[in-house]
């Protein structure tokens, strides 16, 4: 079996046969590749200028195209315009006036202190684009988590290839459709389609690779990447939990953590995955919680406008299997050919059943009994790193043990998920839920190369680093450098 087709196989799971051969070698990339490295080597896309005129040009597609928007998300996602406009459009439109505020001096060489032996010098660090790149983007926040990573490759002087998520077709269309209308297209080109495609493409020798999804596909990009050295940064995910000890406010806990797991049906990738309770509040915090979703999304979510649907219904009939055999204490109403779960609460469900063993991604959440917060420590610390990990607390010790024993991508007191709206934060995870990180400044480092450079000059020549070495000249080394 061939490398190529290899990879295909495993981003799809799919069986080796000769048609899938024929399908993915009719994808060939090459000149697309060619002509983006062309394009760059010309240096038109170093300048501030260029940059800030493709950073206003998509803060301007955006704007006029925000209709459109609103309904491709509605139909792959079901999401409301409110939910649009949070997450994906006005994400996106601070995400870009942020570059255009800093951009310039991102730009800036940063000059760096010289040791004694090589004065007289100059040293300092200068940021350069990486060449062109690969951006793969997710299905469940279609456009956010394309264009995101796209705001900080332009920032930083690159050419580009989008590789919108297939499942999210209509945003995926959507993006095909804009880019060349508003953008540079000599250097940059989007890239629609499935395995087949995404295959092909990971086998060019792009000069970075962008990709947020799944661990198991994350894998096959990073092996794909080896074979040019390529370098990656993998936005994973994982099981994020999340504790509430008995000194929080839980009213105010559950509605914060209601809109962190239930925003977008639950497909969030730094969603609360589950959360541990001390025994003693439990049932307070489940009426807290069953209290915060009715007033959130009604007795009656399935005709709430507020709530989205499942990306497919495969994924749809995925996320309902978690809950054979489990204890249902909220909802559980499944209706597969309409992609919907209700909000669902699952109390104390068997660890090693599937719903603690894999990313739910879903509208689920379990809630854990553990007698102690040391134990709830110990709990979290045996499994992967997570990407997000929350707490809501009101003790100052438990917070700072919480922030020295756990390790995770990022972490948040007293509320969830909203260390994404601060650019001044890196996002990326640890371990298994991934690795690099971006939005603000880390963004257009992440797609920078940060080139050293030295400048000495012909006034002084310092001659006790050439040979014949002496004794002495040791001891001025040793005493110098």
């Amino acid at each position: 079996m061939s490398n190529t087709h290899s990879i295909a196989l495993e981003i799809t799971s799919a069986t080796s046969n000769s048609a899938d051969d024929a399908a993915i070698e009719q994808f060939d990339f090459t000149n697309v590749l060619d002509g983006l490295n062309k394009y760059f080597d010309t240096r038109v896309t170093f300048s501030m200028e260029w940059r800030k005129s493709q950073l206003h040009a998509m803060a301007k597609m955006l704007r006029k195209n925000e209709a459109a928007i609103f309904e491709a998300l509605y139909k792959d996602l079901g999401k409301c315009k409110q939910e649009t406009t949070l997450a994906e459009i006005a994400f996106l439109q601070a995400d870009i006036k942020y570059a255009l505020k800093h951009i310039k001096k991102w730009m800036r060489p940063i000059a760096k202190s010289t040791p004694l032996m090589a004065k007289p010098g100059k040293s300092f660090v200068y940021p350069q684009p990486l060449g062109t790149v690969l951006i793969i983007g997710a299905w469940n926040y279609p456009l956010q988590l394309t264009l995101s990573p796209f705001v900080a490759a332009i920032a930083a002087g690159n050419c580009a290839v989008l590789k919108p998520s297939e499942m999210a077709s209509n945003t995926s269309a959507l993006i095909a459709k804009m880019l060349p209308e508003y953008l540079d297209t000599k250097a940059f080109k989007v890239v629609e389609g499935g395995k087949d495609e995404t295959t092909a493409l990971l086998q060019q020798p792009f000069n970075k690779i962008f990709y947020t999804g799944g661990e198991r596909v994350g894998k096959v990009v990073m092996r794909a990447a080896s074979e040019h050295l390529t370098p990656v940064t993998l936005e994973l995910g994982g099981k994020s939990p999340c504790i509430v000890d008995k000194t929080a406010d839980l009213d105010i806990t559950a509605n914060r953590i209601v809109w962190g797991k239930w925003l977008n049906a639950g497909q969030t990738c730094i969603a609360p995955d589950y959360v541990l309770v001390e025994p003693e509040i439990q049932q307070a915090f489940i009426e807290a919680m069953k209290r915060a979703l009715e007033a959130q999304y009604s007795k009656e979510p399935k005709s709430n406008k507020a709530y989205g649907r499942i990306i497919s219904q495969q994924h749809c009939q995925r996320v309902a299997s978690y809950l054979d055999g489990q204890t249902i204490i909220h909802g559980g109403q499944i209706d597969i050919p309409e992609r919907y779960i209700s909000p669902t609460l699952v109390l104390n469900p068997a660890l090693d059943s599937p719903i603690m063993q894999e990313e739910i991604f879903g509208p689920l959440l379990p809630i854990i009994t553990l007698p102690s917060i040391n134990e709830m420590f110990a709990f979290i610390n045996k499994r992967a790193d997570p990407l997000a990990a929350y707490i809501y607390t009101k003790d100052k010790e438990i917070e700072s043990q919480f922030i020295e024993k756990v390790s995770a991508g990022s972490m948040l007191i007293n509320d969830s998920n909203m260390f994404m709206l601060n650019h001044e934060l890196p996002f990326g995870g640890v371990g298994a839920s991934g690795m690099g990180r971006y939005h603000g400044k880390y963004g257009f480092d992440c797609f920078s190369h940060e080139k050293t450079v030295m400048k000495r000059t012909f006034s002084f020549e310092n001659n006790i680093r050439y040979a014949p070495y002496t004794s002495f000249k040791s001891f001025l080394l040793n005493r110098f450098m």
